[in-house]
């Protein structure tokens, strides 16, 4: 069965952790911002989803430290990493560039990725198992193709290209503080906004300001949603997960709106090796909503894991922080 984990057996979570230290390292022919986190030689690799950057780690990586170093990275074009001279930003475009990066470092890793960043993880894994000890994706960007406006983080969006309409609404849209679209952004991704800190808000603000002085972000972000959706169209990414033979954990959140819970179950039985936690009141971010319940499943994972005990699912109750 699936092990929530021992929430007692966690570090304290600092309440004003700031971003760990960032610097840029190339291997493998790819230069990749990454954030670090100091621990035990067994090293963790954090990869985020759109929109996001390596600073969606801070907590988790900080919780996990005891058990392995963190390396959180920032895709091409997103954070303070450049984009690649091809500039594409389909997912197989950044899994090669995660797989040479990682390749080109020499040793396998625990391997983390949310939303974009787990299917990123997942193709990584698949054609490379040998550089990867264990991969979790939290709320995996697996096909979920419902046309439903309660997924955007502005019902303006949905106007935004209607003609007659759009120009209005991308005025708006444009005139919103980034305090505003950060707080509409954990209104979208966390299932209970109320958890966002100040902190964590003021950080994501800073990082959308920063976005908008980078002559990249934009085609970044665009180009890696349409790649992303276009991975959806057939059976291609529930192949690739067919393909991975290294112990896979699968973390959701039951309040997730970006991509359907549902999907959970079914995802977790598409790898040979796959176990399944779904968390009772979270969303789409569960690493930054709630670090530590997430920091808890995988460490019970990686025991597991190494054990060779590895099968089943188990739903977490609700629990305040």
């Amino acid at each position: 069965m699936g092990d929530p984990g021992d929430l007692g057996a966690l570090p304290p979570l600092p309440e004003h952790q700031p971003a760990w230290p960032g610097r840029h390292v190339r291997a493998g022919g790819v230069t990749l911002h990454v954030r670090e986190t100091e621990g035990p030689d067994v090293e963790a690799v954090y990869v985020h989803g759109l929109s996001g950057s390596a600073t969606n780690w801070t907590d988790l990586a900080g919780l996990l430290a005891p058990r392995a170093s963190g390396t959180a990275v920032d895709l091409p074009g997103f954070g303070h990493t450049e984009p690649l001279p091809a500039c594409d930003y389909t997912p197989a475009a950044h899994a090669d560039a995660l797989l040479c990066w990682l390749a080109g470092r020499g040793r396998p890793v625990h391997l983390l990725g949310n939303s974009l960043g787990g299917i990123v993880a997942m193709l990584v894994a698949a054609r490379r198992p040998e550089l990867v000890r264990t991969l979790t994706l939290v709320s995996p960007a697996m096909p979920d193709r419902r046309p439903d406006p309660r997924r955007m983080s502005d019902p303006r969006m949905a106007l935004a290209w209607i003609p007659g309409l759009g120009s209005r609404a991308r005025a708006q849209l444009a005139a919103m503080t980034p305090r505003a679209r950060a707080e509409a952004t954990m209104r979208l991704c966390f299932g209970d906004p109320a958890r966002a800190t100040d902190l964590r808000l003021d950080e994501t603000a800073q990082e959308i300001a920063a976005r908008g002085r980078q002559p990249w972000a934009g085609q970044a972000i665009d180009r890696s949603a349409f790649g992303m959706f276009r991975s959806w169209m057939g059976p291609g990414l529930w192949r690739v997960a067919a393909r991975v033979p290294v112990p896979t954990l699968v973390v959701w959140g039951d309040r997730d709106r970006l991509v359907n819970p549902r999907l959970a179950a079914r995802t977790a039985r598409a790898f040979p090796d796959g176990r399944l936690v779904m968390l009772d009141g979270v969303g789409h971010i569960a690493q930054i909503e709630t670090p530590d319940r997430v920091a808890a499943a995988v460490g019970a994972f990686w025991d597991a894991a190494a054990d060779g005990n590895m099968s089943g699912d188990e739903r977490v109750a609700a629990r305040d922080r």
